[in-house]
C-alpha cells in the first residue's frame, strides 16, 4: 500500500525519485484506518497531498467522495488542478458556476466525483442541504477541513460560517475519517478546534521552521521611502513575488507606482471580484504569476491561504500585518521549492491605525443587533435587506455582517423564509456575549503587540515566529538578518526617488463618480427626487485631492479641519495643480461651495481663495435652510439622501448658467454633492464638477 501511494505522489509532483516528507505517510495511514486528525504543519509541507493520496486509495477501495471545506475560491482552483495530476475528478459548487450545479449533483448521484470542494458558507445553501448533502452524507470517504484555524473563535482568520461544520459532523456516521489541516494554529487554537471536532481527534504537529526563508525587518515609517526602496530593490530580486498591502487602495496605488517605474506589476484584491469584471480576473492574475509573466502581484489578504507557487522568490509586506500567524501564513508563500527566498517586512506609520480599524469592525455591536431584531420583531411578514435599509440607519455591509453573525448562533434568532428575514422565538432575549467579544478583541490587541515586538526583534526572526505558534522545535535559522547580517538586502533608498514618490502620492487624485440612481425605494418628498437621476440633473465626474489621513495631502486636510481650523494655502496650490491636470470640459466658469452649520466659514474661505487662485468668480449661492444631522452619522444611501431632503436651496434666479466647480472638504457618501448638484442643474447650471479636499473611503480589504 505504501509503495502504491508513493507512486501516486511521484506522479502528482512530477518527480520519479520523490519521497514522503516526515509524517506524510503516517497521516495517510491514519485516514485509511478511519481516524480523526488535526495536522499542523508548515506551509509547503504537503498537507493537501495527504488528503489527495488518501482519497485516491480509498476511492479504489470503493469509498465515496472526499468533501473538502475550503475558505477561498483561489484555494479551490489550486486544489482542483493539483487533484487532476493524480487522476482525481474534483468539482466545486460556488457562486461562479451556478449553471453547473445540476450536472455536478447528477455526477455525485452517479459516483463520478472523487473530491467535492465547497466553502463553509455553502453548507447553509438550501439546494446543497436538500439535494446534495443527503446523497453523500453516509458515504463520505474523507471529510476535510482545510485551513482549520478558521473554525476557531481565536483563530486569526475566524469565519462565522465555519461554526456550521460541527453541526454537519453530527449528521455523518461516527466512523467517517476527518482531517483538519492548518499551518497557523497555536496551542489556544488547537484546543478550540479539538473542542469543536471532538476529543478523540489526534493532533499531529511538525516543525514550522522554513529553512529556505531569509527574513528581514526594515523600519521605514514614510510610505514614500518604502515606495522608493521597492522601486530600487525589486528589479534586482531573483524570480517573481508578492507584495502584501493592508488595503485595496494601497494595492492599486503601489501598483501604479511600480508600473511607472517600469516594473511589471498588477494589483490583486477582493474589489476585482466586482461582477462588472467577472471572477476570472483573479484567476487570470494568479496564472500570470504562476507562469512568471509578472514580476510582482501587489495583493491584499485576498491572495493568501492556499496559493501555491513553489518557486516564489520573495514576499514583501508594505505594511505590518496584525498578527504573527497572519505574517507567517503570508510570508510562507515564498521559497517552498527553492533553496533561498526573501521574506521582507516593512513597517509604516499607518500600520496600527489600520489594525485598530479591523479590530473595531470584527463583530457587530449590540446596538446593531438590537436594532435589527427589533425591526424584524415588528414585522409580521418579514423583511428583505432593502426593507431593513430603509428602516435602519445601518449600511448594507453592516446589516449583512449582523445577519451573518446571527445566523450561525444556535439557536439562531433569525431565519430566512420566502426571500425575507424573520425573527424566531430566540430573538426575544438574545444578546451578544460581551465577555466573549471583549476577550477576542483583547487577544487581537495582544497579537498586534506581538507583531510590534517582532518588528523590533534582535534575536532570530524565524525562531520568534515559530515560538509564537507554540512550535517546541525552535532553533536559530542562520539565514535571517539577525542571524547572518551578511545575507540582508540593502536598507538604503535613493533620496531623489523618495522625493519623486512623495510627489506621486500628492498627485494620487481620487475620482468622484456621479451617482446615477436615487436610493432604492426612496423618494425625497421636498425635492421630488426618486428613481433614476436624469442626465440634466446629474453631476459630472469630480475629483478629490487626497484620501483622508493618507500620505500626500490627506494628513494636511485633517490638520486643517480639526487642528488649525483653516485649510492651508498649500492645499489651495495643490488643488490648482489638480485642476490643471484634470482639465474638466466644458471648463468651469465660476466657483461655489457647500456650506456647513458647524463650521460656516471653513469651506467658503477655502473655496474663495481657490477661486481667486484660478481667476474665477466665487458665488456662494448654496444656502443651508434646515438643520440636519451630520452626514457621517448616516449609514446607508437611503438615510443619507433623506437626511438632505429640503436642507439646501440655491439663491440664484432660474436661467442658464455656465459650468461651475462645487467645493466641499470631505466626501463620504457623495449624496451631498449629488443633491446640491441636482439643485444647481435644476436652476440652470450647464454642468457641476464636485471638488473635495479628501475622500473618506477606507477600502480595508
Amino acid at each position: 500500500m505504501r509503495n502504491r501511494t508513493l507512486q501516486f505522489l511521484r506522479t502528482a509532483i512530477g518527480n520519479r525519485v520523490a519521497n514522503f516528507r516526515e509524517g506524510q505517510w503516517e497521516s495517510i495511514e491514519r485516514l485509511l484506518a478511519r481516524k480523526r486528525m488535526l495536522v499542523v504543519q508548515s506551509t509547503g509541507w504537503g498537507k493537501s497531498m495527504v488528503y489527495f493520496l488518501a482519497t485516491k486509495i480509498m476511492r479504489q477501495q470503493g469509498a465515496g467522495p472526499t468533501v473538502i471545506i475550503s475558505p477561498l475560491l483561489s484555494l479551490m482552483r489550486n486544489q482542483r488542478e493539483a487533484a487532476k495530476r493524480i487522476g482525481l475528478n474534483a468539482q466545486t459548487m460556488n457562486s461562479t458556476n451556478r449553471d453547473d450545479w445540476e450536472q455536478i449533483t447528477n455526477d455525485l448521484h452517479s459516483n463520478r466525483i472523487d473530491l467535492m470542494l465547497i466553502s463553509p458558507e455553502h453548507l447553509e445553501n438550501k439546494e446543497f442541504k436538500e439535494n446534495v448533502f443527503p446523497i453523500i452524507a453516509n458515504r463520505i470517504g474523507v471529510f476535510v477541513i482545510d485551513e482549520a484555524h478558521c473554525i476557531s473563535d481565536w483563530g486569526h482568520d475566524f469565519r462565522p460560517d465555519y461554526r456550521r461544520i460541527a453541526r454537519v459532523l453530527k449528521a455523518m456516521p461516527a466512523n467517517t475519517p476527518i482531517l483538519a489541516t492548518t499551518a497557523t494554529a497555536n496551542n489556544r487554537v488547537v484546543q478550540d478546534i479539538i473542542s469543536q471536532l471532538g476529543a478523540d481527534i489526534e493532533v499531529v504537529r511538525g516543525s514550522l521552521v522554513r529553512s529556505s526563508l531569509k527574513l528581514q525587518n526594515i523600519n521605514m515609517p514614510s510610505p514614500a521611502a518604502r515606495m522608493a526602496w521597492l522601486a530600487q530593490i525589486i528589479p534586482d530580486l531573483a524570480g517573481s513575488g508578492i507584495i502584501y498591502t493592508l488595503t485595496q487602495r494601497d494595492s492599486e496605488r503601489l501598483t501604479k507606482w511600480l508600473v511607472d517605474n517600469e516594473i511589471n506589476a498588477k494589483a490583486y484584491h477582493a474589489g476585482i471580484e466586482n461582477p462588472e469584471f467577472g471572477f476570472s480576473v483573479r484567476e487570470d492574475l494568479e496564472q500570470q504569476l504562476l507562469n512568471n509573466d509578472l514580476k510582482v502581484l501587489v495583493a491584499t489578504i485576498a491572495l493568501g491561504m492556499g496559493f501555491d507557487k513553489p518557486d516564489l522568490g520573495f514576499v514583501i509586506h508594505f505594511q505590518r500585518p496584525s498578527s504573527v500567524v497572519h505574517y507567517y501564513q503570508q510570508v510562507g508563500r515564498a521559497g517552498r521549492a527553492i533553496d533561498e527566498a526573501y521574506g521582507i517586512l516593512l513597517c509604516g506609520e499607518e500600520d496600527d491605525n489600520i489594525a485598530d480599524f479591523f479590530i473595531r469592525e470584527a463583530f457587530p455591536p449590540q446596538q446593531h443587533i438590537s436594532a435589527l431584531l427589533s425591526a424584524l420583531n415588528d414585522s409580521d411578514e418579514g423583511m428583505s435587506i432593502y426593507s431593513l435599509l430603509s428602516k435602519l440607519n445601518l449600511s448594507k455591509s453592516k446589516i449583512e455582517k449582523t445577519i451573518k453573525f446571527l445566523t450561525v448562533e444556535s439557536p439562531s434568532p433569525i431565519v430566512y423564509l420566502n426571500k425575507k428575514w424573520h425573527a424566531t422565538p430566540a430573538a426575544s432575549d438574545f444578546s451578544i456575549n460581551a465577555d466573549y467579544v471583549n476577550g477576542i478583541k483583547k487577544i487581537r490587541k495582544e497579537e498586534q503587540k506581538q507583531m510590534q515586538e517582532y518588528m523590533e526583534q534582535q534575536d532570530c526572526l524565524m525562531a520568534f515566529l515559530i515560538n509564537a505558534l507554540d512550535d517546541p522545535q525552535s532553533k536559530n535559522c542562520g539565514k535571517c538578518r539577525n542571524c547572518n547580517p551578511g545575507l540582508l538586502l540593502p536598507e538604503q533608498y535613493d533620496a531623489d526617488l523618495a522625493n519623486r514618490a512623495a510627489i506621486f502620492l500628492r498627485r494620487s487624485y481620487q475620482p468622484i463618480p456621479p451617482c446615477k440612481q436615487w436610493p432604492h425605494r426612496t423618494t425625497m418628498s421636498t425635492y421630488g427626487f426618486s428613481g433614476k437621476i436624469k442626465a440634466d440633473l446629474r453631476a459630472s465626474e469630480g475629483q478629490a485631492l487626497s484620501l483622508w489621513r493618507d500620505a500626500g495631502w490627506g494628513q494636511l486636510v485633517v490638520d486643517g479641519k480639526y487642528n488649525s481650523k483653516h485649510f492651508s494655502d498649500e492645499l489651495v496650490d495643490a488643488c490648482v495643480e489638480m485642476i490643471s491636470k484634470w482639465n474638466p470640459t466644458p471648463a468651469p466658469k465660476w466657483v461655489t461651495c457647500i456650506p456647513s452649520t458647524n463650521h460656516p466659514e471653513h469651506v467658503p474661505n477655502f473655496a474663495e481663495r481657490l477661486a481667486n487662485a484660478i481667476n474665477l468668480p466665487f458665488i456662494p449661492c448654496v444656502e443651508k435652510i434646515a438643520k440636519n444631522k451630520q452626514q457621517k452619522f448616516m449609514e446607508n444611501s437611503s438615510k443619507q439622501a433623506l437626511n438632505l431632503d429640503g436642507v439646501f436651496r440655491i439663491n440664484l434666479e432660474q436661467k442658464e448658467y455656465s459650468p461651475c466647480l462645487l467645493i466641499d472638504d470631505i466626501v463620504n457618501s457623495r449624496w451631498t454633492f449629488t443633491v446640491v448638484s441636482a439643485l444647481l442643474r435644476q436652476t440652470g447650471a450647464e454642468a457641476v464638477y464636485p471638488l473635495a479636499l479628501s475622500l473618506n473611503s477606507p477600502r480595508m480589504d
